[in-house]
């Protein structure tokens, strides 16, 4: 009897095999850098020109989120302070360290400091941080104790799974505005502040967007 098949046929059933394998390789690789927190950043902590620690400005001596990143409350975006706000204080203190020559010079030569941005979104992703703080989503939602790094990393995903949980559940966020830049606060929140969260959501007509439109614009 005539073979039906040319003898190329016989390559065929390993040619499928590397096909299936080679899908199988690509899908979990693309899954595991979409999927995890490599792709969301989390974790990351890129080298400053200035090694300023949050745990001794914030943490230590108390200084408010809103100092150095003023018209947070005001505005879409969280200022990253100028040479000349450092040098309110480093102009008295510690002035000849080493470690504070790229303040110095930056506020001698109105050079800005090459601070590394660390916390991103999306070019088509819209985010108002005065929407939020005012409403009584604090800091720490986001950027995590910030008060307690030494050196500061991205503590939470950002992903859009991670806002939209926030979005469903703002009761389990908020918390009284006057205790936005209390980090500290959410870890000893006694349970009787509840009814408090759920006021202040009726209060401040809080219903976030769950659409698509809500951040994508």
């Amino acid at each position: 009897m005539a073979n039906i098949f040319p003898k190329s046929a016989n390559a065929v059933p390993a040619q499928v095999i590397a096909a299936l394998t080679l899908v199988v390789l690509t899908t979990s690789a693309l899954a595991y850098f979409y999927l995890t927190p490599d792709y969301a950043n989390k974790g990351y902590m890129p080298r400053q020109p200035v090694a300023y620690s949050h745990e001794l400005h914030v943490g230590q001596l108390g200084l408010d989120c809103r100092y150095c990143h003023d018209n947070v409350d005001k505005s879409e975006h969280a200022k990253i302070p100028d040479a000349a706000t450092c040098m309110n204080c480093h102009s008295l203190i510690k002035t000849d360290s080493p470690a504070l020559e790229p303040i110095r010079r930056s506020y001698n030569t109105g050079e800005p400091v090459a601070w590394i941005k660390i916390h991103k979104t999306p070019d088509y992703v819209y985010f108002n941080h005065a929407v939020h703080v005012n409403r009584g989503v604090s800091c720490v939602e986001c950027h995590g104790r910030v008060d307690q790094m030494k050196e500061v990393y991205q503590a939470k995903s950002l992903t859009m799974g991670f806002c939209l949980d926030c979005h469903m559940n703002p009761t389990d966020r908020v918390r009284p505005n006057e205790q936005v830049t209390n980090l500290a606060w959410q870890a000893d929140k006694p349970q009787s502040s509840l009814p408090l969260a759920e006021r202040m959501v009726e209060k401040h007509g809080i219903n976030p967007p769950i659409s698509c439109s809500g951040c994508h614009r």
